[in-house]
């Protein structure tokens, strides 16, 4: 309760839905913590489940690339007034904004003014491009709770309050990080294609990577492959890309989480995000992929600050798996990139420990925890 006598309200926004997934594990810590909380903002199904009253839904907002935003401008705008009449008249004890750094930063200002504390959970990636609206950041954010372990030495640099909380993906039941053993990896039993977890990426992703399953069966005939679908796409979207495509592969759609991929999988060809850093916790060997529209790209160049984009190579330091962006994402090139990393059982099973002790430098589990515990300290100071 605040001083008050009435419960804390705290707003919560996150666009993407890794960040829906991530604030419903924050919003359940924190009511655990304390029970009589009242949440309400944008989100999805699982901020929805987890008890938060979304006003406004963040499917409607999410978009790939630079250039793609535009045709987004009048749902973002009419967000925009939603989520600032809501600060406005219910003045919130806390806001929590989760990524989504454009849409997001705008609503910090907003909450500046009013004199509402913000806590930022899960960093925009502002050291690998438009390192500029870090001055921003250190204006509109009381706190930054980082997942990603060279952020907090980024933050600290620019004088803004931060804390290194460990990743949210390492509080799931992780498998034993033991003795690794594949009986013939240079014969890929299941290889997974993760093409991403909106439309537009499916509709990028998955022709090349179909593509790439069709040149893979003809060098190795025991090889079949499983689609990751994800629960933000409609499932026939991806079968609607399947039955366009001459498949020659044999193929599975599997529904129930991307982990049941990695269950199953020698290796996985993903589009680029948080999921390629999820397969390198379980130490599942991948080539990552992106394609956007070719005048993001161009704008992406001109931008981007770090040698790679893949979250497993920034974490590595260094291009631990192959990335394959724009045009050099080719069906020919993804099964070139697999068949080379199968073909050496040493060197396979080698990257599968590189890549799982990865674990290592992300910190521990218990995230959603300690970024509770922060966003109570703030809401009681």
């Amino acid at each position: 309760m605040n001083p008050g006598g009435n419960p804390f309200c705290v707003t919560i926004l996150a666009g993407e839905v890794s960040g829906d997934q991530h604030g419903a594990k924050l919003v359940s810590a924190m009511k655990k913590k304390t029970p009589s909380l009242f949440f309400c903002g944008m989100g999805g199904d699982a901020l929805r489940r987890a008890g938060v009253r979304i006003v406004v839904e963040a499917s409607e907002l999410t978009v790939v690339g630079i250039t793609e935003v535009f045709v987004k401008i009048p749902a973002i705008l009419q967000a925009r007034a939603k989520i600032k009449k809501l600060l406005i008249s219910l003045k919130p004890d806390l806001l929590i904004l989760i990524d989504f750094p454009d849409f997001n930063l705008h609503i910090a200002a907003v909450a500046k003014k009013l004199d509402i504390p913000v806590l930022y959970y899960i960093s925009p990636q502002i050291w690998a491009w438009r390192q500029g609206r870090i001055k921003r950041i250190s204006q509109l954010v009381d706190h930054m709770a980082v997942i990603l372990p060279f952020e907090q030495q980024f933050y600290k640099v620019h004088n803004v309050p931060v804390t290194f909380v460990g990743h949210p993906l390492l509080d799931a039941n992780l498998p034993a990080a033991g003795p690794i053993s594949k009986a013939n990896p240079s014969v890929p039993t299941v290889i997974g294609l993760v093409p991403g977890s909106r439309d537009i990426e499916v509709i990028r992703h998955l022709p090349v990577m179909l593509d790439s399953a069709n040149i893979l069966t003809e060098r190795f005939e025991q090889a079949t492959f499983i689609i990751s679908h994800a629960p933000s796409v409609e499932r026939k979207r991806i079968q609607t890309v399947i039955d366009g495509h001459h498949l020659r592969a044999t193929v599975e759609v599997i529904s129930d989480g991307v982990e049941k991929v990695f269950e199953r999988c020698d290796a996985i060809v993903a589009a680029s995000g948080t999921v390629t850093l999820q397969a390198a916790i379980y130490g599942i060997p991948m080539v990552i992929i992106y394609k956007v529209s070719p005048v993001s790209a161009w704008l992406g160049k001109a931008l981007i600050r770090v040698p790679n984009v893949g979250l497993v190579n920034l974490v590595a330091g260094r291009e631990l798996v192959p990335e394959l962006l724009q045009k050099n994402a080719t069906g020919d090139n993804i099964a070139r990139a697999i068949q080379n990393m199968l073909k050496d059982e040493e060197e396979f099973n080698h990257l599968k420990h590189q890549l799982i002790a990865l674990r290592e430098m992300l910190g521990s589990g218990g995230a959603s925890e300690r970024v509770a515990d922060l966003a109570l300290e703030m809401l009681t100071r």
